[in-house]
């Protein structure tokens, strides 16, 4: 494998297009029709383009993607695991990025040296493990893996996987860029075809351009609003039209990563001048030329056949605001969330307001912030309420400190934090006060579910354009509206702000600001790998031992949880994620933010985490009690409502159900990484075929999974056993491929990849 640099080399890029026009022939033949862009990028990385099945929602297909990139919380497991595979070294260009575990309680510098000392022993394990393999590492204060990727390693046509649910953010450079569990990511570094269910394609047509107070931030808002959180499962959404070339290539991006919001699998734009412009500005100038010779294979077909088409006029969208709880709840700004903020008793003065994420910290999206806080500090207005600023890379840092962004922030009483995710993950250290009392925040951030941000399900979090977020912070108020209100100035009079404008690219090009990639030696077979015995923080892992069938009847019901039961309510994060390379111990959070369906039945007062111990009939925490089940050696199932696994990537929501000894998961529907990673750590995730038998199982009944393994195309048979010995059948789906099925058999995916790798 070619050594890994701090960007795409061109010749794996030229390898990519030198294919290209070959394997789109190959997929307009064989299908009889003009292709998708998703198409075409898709057959190109193929095992086999010419004989692989290509039915859309229903095929499994095998690829080879280009690329691997893993944050630091998910890639401790990542590597945990590969590091059982029995390799030298990975087999395609990876890289780590350190962003997950910076915590903002201070300002950038204080709160990054902090998490240097703090996660010393993490980011020891990573560089170290990183050098030995061969992979490319990204130091604390790098920025956000997202940025990282798209600002140096993204191309047009290219195929990624990363192991975060916002790695679709790489389709803002027209690639096809799908977050994974880091059991995928283990497929692909070890040189081994990647399976998945091939997509459909949901296409938006994009007419108009954006204007005034309209941003890249209302388009997936207004999409978020049309198909729900769980709209685009199973599918690429794919933008085109006149209004898709408006958009800038950071815009593009931020349309992209929160695409992840609607379930989709990724999302992406067709190659265009603004790509190139930003390849360019990025000092990517031999790839936007590679991909000006293959343009016409870089964006869809004439005709191409989509799924769905959704259509949007980007002259008549206005801005959104989306929450709480939510993101697909969608509020005009001003009136429109404030008729719902006085409906549902929101507090209407928000207690802070946090610009930047992965999703919006582009030097565009700060060049509008900043626009409006040049405004406000020449009629004397500051913020109102606590406003925070997060840079999405250290290059985008620099580049705004340089041309004096960050002091026009500052000035308004913004504060700037580290180059991390801090907040937008629930890094956040905010004072009990807040926390113990119903507050709102609104943030230019891309996912909002109760705990999210801080860990108090009393912040009601909101999810809007960079803009929307400044001027918020400047009123005071939750139902501002910029286009219309006005804001008491000091002296008396009313300010009307003007409409934000932005600077797509510096005028003065990128400041890269501080180096801080170590590329791997050229041999680093050599170097130890820091993994110390006593650690509770990383833990080497043992392989999970495949599972006689009989252990499949009379399976107990862990947790029937209600409602929302996303990978936050499974795994949280926040203070947890120090665990994230220890399995045992981060298995303490199993399902805490789980809400009690047989709780909210019988009025029982442990509601949220709590649950029946069925070995003593006693109410524990839902981690308790699975640890109890395990140390007696009880197997058990897990039941879900709909979506179940809705959220992040993080694998820990299959491994730690998986390590205590939970064998199946039903629910009324599934997220699709949720669904895969249960299926990869070797649990059986099933869909009830009447969604209605999702009620008929008790608190203390026992559950039977009979015909298994599962058989593609054929139900699974279930049995309830009541406690009086009655037996109530059900059926459950499931979407198992064959391949899928062996996994099941030797006990994960993993164990399959090291019988081949020992072959």
């Amino acid at each position: 494998m070619a050594s890994v640099s701090a960007t795409t080399p061109i010749e794996l890029v030229e390898r990519v297009y030198a294919a290209l026009a070959g394997n789109v022939q190959i997929g307009r033949d064989r299908l009889q029709r003009p292709l998708t862009l998703t198409e075409k990028i898709l057959i190109n990385h193929l095992a086999d383009p010419e004989n692989q099945e290509l039915e859309r929602g229903d095929s499994y297909a095998d690829f080879h993607p280009d690329r691997v990139a893993m944050q630091d919380a998910t890639a401790q497991m990542a590597l945990l695991q590969f590091m059982t595979a029995g390799l030298p070294e990975v087999a395609v260009p990876s890289t780590v990025h350190c962003d997950h575990l910076i915590q903002a309680k201070v300002g950038a510098k204080i709160d990054l040296g902090v998490a240097v000392d703090t996660n010393a022993e993490v980011y020891d394990f990573l560089k170290s493990v990183s050098a030995n393999y061969g992979i490319g590492f990204w130091g604390p204060g790098s920025g956000i893996i997202h940025q990282v990727v798209l600002e140096n390693y993204a191309f047009p046509g290219g195929m990624m996987i990363g192991t975060d649910s916002h790695t679709p953010n790489a389709g803002g450079l027209g690639m096809v860029a799908i977050g994974v569990g880091g059991a995928d990511a283990v497929d692909v570094m070890t040189g081994f075809a990647w399976n998945v269910k091939w997509p459909k394609v949901i296409g938006v047509k994009l007419t108009g351009t954006l204007s005034d107070w309209s941003s890249p931030k209302d388009v997936i808002l207004e999409v978020a609003r049309q198909l729900t959180v769980k709209g685009g499962t199973g599918a690429i959404v794919e933008y085109f039209g006149p209004g898709a070339d408006s958009i800038s290539a950071t815009g593009k991006g931020t349309i992209c990563n929160m695409g992840a919001e609607i379930g989709a699998t990724t999302s992406l734009f067709g190659y265009d001048a603004n790509m190139g412009e930003y390849l360019k500005a990025t000092g990517r100038a031999a790839i936007a030329d590679a991909a000006d010779k293959v343009i016409d294979h870089l964006r869809a077909d004439d005709g191409a056949l989509y799924d769905q088409i959704i259509e949007i006029n980007l002259d008549d969208l206005r801005p959104l605001i989306n929450g709480p709880h939510t993101p697909d709840l969608a509020h005009k700004v001003g009136a429109g969330v404030g008729e719902a903020a006085r409906a549902n008793d929101w507090p209407l003065v928000p207690s802070a307001a946090l610009i930047g994420s992965c999703t919006n910290s582009s030097y565009e999206d700060i060049t509008r912030a900043a626009s409006i806080a040049r405004q406000a500090a020449a009629r004397g207005l500051m913020t109102k309420i606590d406003l925070m600023i997060t840079p999405g890379s250290e290059q985008t840092r620099a580049t705004i400190e340089r041309d004096g962004l960050l002091a026009d922030l500052e000035a308004i009483g913004a504060t700037v934090l580290a180059n991390a995710c801090g907040p937008c993950i629930g890094q956040w250290s905010r004072p009990e006060s807040i926390l113990n009392q119903s507050n709102t925040i609104v943030t230019s951030y891309n996912r909002n579910f109760p705990k999210r941000n801080d860990g108090s399900a009393n912040t009601l979090a909101f999810v809007t354009s960079p803009d929307t977020v400044m001027a918020i912070a400047l009123a005071g108020r939750l139902d501002f509206d910029p286009t219309t209100d006005t804001i008491t100035a000091p002296d008396g009079t009313e300010v009307k702000l003007n409409a934000p404008v932005g600077q797509v690219l510096p005028d003065a090009g990128y400041d890269p600001g501080e180096d801080t990639f170590t590329a791997p030696p050229e041999d680093g077979h050599d170097i130890p790998i820091a993994v110390s015995p006593t650690s509770d923080r990383l833990q080497l892992l043992q392989p999970f031992e495949p599972v006689s069938l009989d252990r499949y009847n009379g399976l107990p019901v862990l947790v029937k949880a209600k409602g929302k039961f996303t990978t936050d309510h499974i795994s949280m994060a926040g203070p947890w994620l120090k665990y994230r390379g220890h399995l045992e111990n981060i298995s303490g959070n199993l399902y805490l933010g789980a809400v009690n369906a047989y709780a909210q039945e019988s009025g029982a007062p442990y509601e949220v985490g709590f649950g029946k111990n069925q070995l003593t009939g006693e109410t524990q925490r839902f981690p308790e009690i699975a640890k109890e089940y395990h140390e007696a050696d009880q197997a058990w199932i897990v039941i879900g409502d709909e979506n179940m696994g809705e959220g992040s990537s993080r694998e820990h929501a299959a491994m730690e159900p998986r390590f205590r000894m939970g064998l199946v998961a039903i629910a009324r529907s599934f997220a699709r990484i949720h669904e895969t990673n249960l299926k990869k750590q070797g649990m059986v995730p099933l869909t009830f075929a009447d969604p209605a038998d999702y009620d008929k199982i008790g608190e203390d009944d026992r559950i039977n999974v009979i015909s298994l393994p599962p058989v593609p195309g054929e139900r699974v048979q279930c049995e309830i056993v009541k406690p009086d010995g009655s037996i109530v059948p059900f059926e459950c789906e499931h979407t198992f491929s064959p391949e899928q099925v062996e996994w099941f058999k030797a006990g994960s995916a993993l164990n399959i990849i090291r019988q081949k790798s020992k072959g």
